[in-house]
């Protein structure tokens, strides 16, 4: 019978301790994504404000475009995929459009929250 070293029992307690100082790193940078992100879309949500307020369009594909070829040019730097970054810029686009549009609705409505 073959014994699995996917249990455990058989794996080096220095594995382990290394399994977790790593894991704990990951965690760290998961929360600072999480509060970057956060920090990220307040300002965003400003800028969704002041385009409402003077009647500018949610999107803004130029200043977009832009800001894909500085994120792929900085993952590139970073050694980290450009399209995975792009497609992760996309997906924070897209959400940030959502903001704007609503924002913009919720002001031409005349919701007081909209513009305060």
């Amino acid at each position: 019978m073959t014994t699995s070293s996917t249990g455990t029992g058989d794996v080096d307690p220095a594995v382990h301790k290394e399994l977790a100082r790593l894991r704990d790193s990951i965690d760290n940078i998961d929360a600072a994504v999480v509060h970057l992100l956060a920090e990220r879309f307040k300002a965003t949500q400003q800028v969704g404000h002041l385009k409402a307020a003077h009647q500018l369009p949610p999107a803004d594909p130029a200043r977009e475009a832009r800001q894909i070829a500085r994120l792929r040019a900085l993952a590139e730097d970073a050694k980290l995929d450009p399209g995975f970054a792009e497609k992760f810029l996309n997906f924070i686009i897209a959400e940030v459009i959502r903001h704007h549009e609503r924002i913009a609705e919720d002001s031409a409505d005349g919701d007081p929250a909209a513009t305060s």
